[in-house]
């Protein structure tokens, strides 16, 4: 089954990751530090993750697997899901593939060098998101939700290896404007006494209006 998994902090194509998730039925999964408001929807988790480096990338590539997608600007995140099976998508409609996510890393890691050896220079910032760039994404993802959704029924004889169970984390719901929202907040590891990670609670970010 597909399962779709949008590393959220940032990015600028929720919404219509979720429209055309919600068009196919997929169970979707939101991975923030916080500051999202959860989706009503019964097929949408929000997934609240400490503050950290990578925190976010490390929840979902312990999880993704073989049929999954996930959205995401992460290249490295992009490289272990594509790894595990699953495909990537950038927010621009781009897919990571296997023939190009040596090059884009090998690109990152020569970015981060020229950054390292001239901190003072100055970067070119990059243009806006615009209405075109969205129209692009849901094209994109429109088609690579379909082919996993065929992949997935080809393989529906049981010649697919069965997909390992992911860590074990509880979640439960927030009351929010009178609904109920699927909200899984995830501890840091010791952080209490007596509290497991992956205890669930309400967005501690989250503001009622």
């Amino acid at each position: 089954m597909t399962q779709l998994y949008i590393d959220a902090d940032a990015c600028p194509v929720r919404a219509e990751a979720l429209k055309v998730a919600d068009r196919h039925g997929l169970r979707v999964f939101v991975v923030s530090r916080g500051g999202i408001r959860p989706d009503p929807r019964p097929t949408v988790e929000t997934v609240i993750v400490p503050e950290g480096p990578d925190v976010a990338d490390r929840w979902i590539a312990e999880r993704v697997g073989p049929g999954d997608i996930c959205v995401t600007g992460d290249i490295p995140l992009a490289a272990r899901c594509i790894e595990a099976g699953a495909r990537a998508i950038r927010h621009s409609g781009e897919a990571f593939t296997q023939a190009n996510i040596g090059h884009q890393l090998a690109t990152r890691g020569l970015m981060a060098d020229l950054r390292a050896a001239n901190p003072l220079a100055t970067g070119g910032g990059g243009r806006a998101f615009a209405k075109a760039d969205r129209s692009r994404f849901l094209d994109a993802i429109e088609r690579m939700v379909r082919a996993a959704l065929k992949d997935s029924q080809g393989h529906c004889g049981g010649s697919a290896p069965p997909r390992p169970p992911p860590p074990a984390s509880p979640q439960g719901h927030a009351d929010i404007d009178g609904e109920l929202h699927l909200v899984r907040q995830v501890e840091p590891a010791h952080s209490h006494p007596g509290i497991e990670p992956g205890e669930v609670g309400r967005d501690p970010d989250y503001v009622e209006d």
